[in-house]
């Protein structure tokens, strides 16, 4: 991390007080097993539409658990996992000791997706993957813009937001805000929300067959996670395929959430870049993102219209 994103984000977070997800990824490690790391192997093949990740670079950002750096290791890519949360670094440097100790195609550092220069010095990868990270930044758009910086021409990005849901999602960002602010009264907030968790997140899944998560989660330390999930932001799946349509993006996969307040899933493919800086991995090239005044995203004009939003598999292939 550059020492200029060190203290832009220390400054930040002082502002805005941050859950500690990576407590709550530690006491996960203790119930992680071969299936759930095998859900996780599948998740990524089902939306990237790969069969394994040999030879490929990939990018975890905000590693949390490391769960998925694990996957993409097993996959056969290379893999570099970073986040902000140092306790998040240990609990993926900790998995990697366990399986793949002394491994030199799997680093593990801290770094934050807000922090540009440290981006750029990462070069550039066939996949980044940032699932449930930039609503949690306090910047999300400002993170999604930053999240294509380390994308290789025609790599794939890998993300998932909170999907909006207007006054009901207001109502979490204060539930979230005051279960961060005032650590004494989790265990009131968490008694009083158990029963709307309950019908919000487990009956969905339940009358769907999908009680198990399809990513390899425990639902116990994901509805932690959503209780304390602060910076919290939303998106509409409409604002975010614009959003990467006018930057000239494919979306090759849509993956809606499982219930109304969880997270839509995408998979786009970045267009061939027009400006071509280098990294300091020569496996490819990358534009420098479109910052609009006052850091809102400039829209690429340039850039031809891609099809309706939410049609899934685009014929656009990975040249």
């Amino acid at each position: 991390m550059t020492d200029e994103g060190e203290n832009a984000i220390r400054g930040a977070m002082t502002a805005t007080r941050h859950y500690e997800f990576g407590r709550n990824w530690q006491r996960f490690l203790k119930v992680l097993n071969a299936e759930r790391i095998s859900a996780a192997e599948q998740s990524l093949k089902r939306m990237l539409h790969v069969e394994d990740l040999t030879n490929l670079r990939f990018l975890d950002i905000g590693s949390g658990s490391g769960l998925f750096s694990l996957a993409a290791r097993n996959l056969g890519a290379y893999v570099h996992s970073f986040d902000f949360d140092q306790d998040s670094v240990a609990c993926t440097e900790a998995l990697k000791k366990c399986y793949f100790f002394g491994d030199d195609r799997w680093v593990v550092e801290r770094g934050s997706i807000l922090d540009v220069g440290y981006l750029h010095q990462l070069g550039t990868f066939d996949v980044v993957y940032a699932w449930g990270v930039v609503h949690h930044t306090g910047a999300m758009w400002q993170a999604l813009e930053n999240a294509l910086i380390p994308v290789v021409d025609h790599g794939k990005l890998f993300i998932a937001v909170y999907n909006d849901q207007g006054k009901i999602s207001a109502y979490w960002s204060q539930v979230k805000r005051a279960y961060t602010h005032y650590p004494y009264a989790r265990p009131l907030i968490t008694c009083m929300h158990i029963p709307v968790l309950a019908c919000m997140r487990l009956l969905p899944r339940l009358l769907s067959g999908r009680l198990p998560s399809e990513r390899g989660m425990a639902l116990w330390y994901d509805l932690k996670d959503w209780l304390g999930g602060y910076p919290f932001e939303v998106a509409t799946p409409e604002a975010i395929i614009e959003f990467f349509r006018d930057r000239g993006c494919l979306l090759l996969d849509f993956g809606p959430c499982a219930d109304p307040a969880g997270n839509n899933e995408f998979v786009f493919i970045r267009p061939q870049a027009k400006s071509t800086p280098h990294g300091r991995h020569p496996a490819g090239e990358r534009a420098n993102p479109q910052v609009g005044s006052e850091g809102a995203p400039a829209k690429n004009d340039t850039i031809a219209d891609t099809g309706p939003p939410f049609k899934n598999a685009l014929t656009a292939q990975d040249e």
